[in-house]
């Protein structure tokens, strides 16, 4: 499902579309049991870029993959994929079905 949000700017309104990406993908941040839930593609590449603990290859990929699926060049599914693979080499584990998940050590 795509939804359209208004946002403002200075001089006017900006329309934005969010690509929803199926079932929110939620991660465990920390030990402690701190989660993030991602339920559009957006929220997912602004977490890969300003907030992601590490700099590597699977970052750079998933990044490109959803890149590549917000221009209609590949599927939601796939950048969700590489989404996934990045959250795990950063160390964070998957809240499969609201259940906690052990951390990573």
């Amino acid at each position: 499902m795509i939804v359209r949000k208004v946002i403002p700017i200075l001089n006017g309104l900006k329309n934005v579309i969010e690509i929803n990406w199926g079932k929110p993908l939620t991660l465990i941040l920390s030990p402690e049991g701190g989660s993030q839930k991602f339920t559009t593609i957006e929220q997912a590449c602004y977490w890969l870029r300003k907030k992601w603990p590490v700099a590597d290859h699977h970052r750079d990929l998933a990044l490109e993959q959803i890149d590549a699926a917000m221009h209609c060049l590949t599927t939601v599914g796939a950048a969700r994929k590489a989404c996934i693979a990045a959250a795990k080499t950063a160390g964070f584990k998957l809240d499969h079905a609201g259940v906690r998940a052990e951390p990573v050590t």
